[in-house]
């Protein structure tokens, strides 16, 4: 299923896997309103497509958005409240950088009616077909398992202090999703010796995460966040590096495959 929005790859599996920072698209009307270096597109999650591209193998539903984060943010919740009490955020249309700098130029900052209509034209589309094949999945397995896939810079002092740990599972503090799938996804990660990794800690689960999951209704949703250094270049034209990626495509795979495992068990 293919819109102008997003790309919807449908399996037979319960297992969903959405790609909401992957999109490059920006419209040619916003363009003459960034600055110039955001047109490189610095904060997409890039080459995460190929990273999980043993989705469809697994039976999984692909959602995949074609516009930029930077013409909205498909991960913030509807009404723009920060995800992260106590610290900077980035919004619902970002006006800023991960680095903390000006996305826009003087004064070309989108006001609440083209905040609106980019609302309706972007995000509403996404959530609406999140939110129909969840029910699908739900209706045909008994149960649904959301995972909303992610990326970073491992440095980004305007947003956090520090290196992140590479892989960051995030479950709304276990409120997203069954403890039991949550132990199993943590001990998945902890299995992965190569790498570091954090359970709801700087990235608990944004609002993908936090509004789908209802584990009390059979709809379990994780959020896993990746260090770009994993994979590949942090610098421009960002790369991807085959000699890393390598190592961390099997471990994606597990985790996704342990997810199915989980819900054979338990669903």
């Amino acid at each position: 299923m293919n819109s102008e929005v997003f790309e919807l790859r449908r399996g037979s599996t319960p297992l969903l896997v959405s790609l909401p920072h992957v999109g490059t698209q920006i419209p040619d009307a916003l363009r003459t309103a960034f600055v110039e270096r955001a047109l490189w597109l610095e904060d997409t999650d890039w080459h995460l497509e190929s990273l999980y591209d043993f989705v469809g193998e697994l039976g999984g539903t692909l959602i995949v958005p074609q516009f930029s984060r930077y013409v909205i943010d498909l991960n913030r919740p509807p009404h723009d409240a920060p995800l992260y009490d106590g610290g900077n955020n980035t919004e619902l249309c970002p006006t800023r950088f991960f680095t903390g700098e000006p996305l826009y130029r003087p004064g070309r900052a989108p006001g609440p009616e083209e905040i609106e209509t980019r609302r309706r034209q972007y995000w509403q589309p996404y959530h609406d077909a999140l939110d129909q094949e969840l029910g699908r999945l739900q209706a045909t397995h008994g149960h649904a398992l959301l995972l909303d896939a992610h990326s970073i810079r491992s440095e980004l002092p305007w947003l956090f202090e520090g290196k992140l740990p590479d892989l960051n599972l995030g479950t709304a503090n276990g409120k997203s999703c069954a403890a039991t799938l949550r132990d199993t996804l943590a001990q998945v990660l902890a299995n992965g010796s190569r790498y570091s990794h954090a359970v709801d800690g700087r990235f608990r689960g944004g609002y993908i995460t936090r509004h789908y999951g209802r584990p009390e209704t059979g709809i379990h949703a994780v959020q896993l966040e990746v260090c770009w250094s994993c994979y590949m270049e942090e610098l421009p034209p960002y790369s991807l590096d085959e000699s890393r990626a390598v190592y961390l495509r099997p471990l994606l795979r597990e985790f996704a495959a342990s997810m199915l495992y989980w819900a054979a068990q338990h669903g």
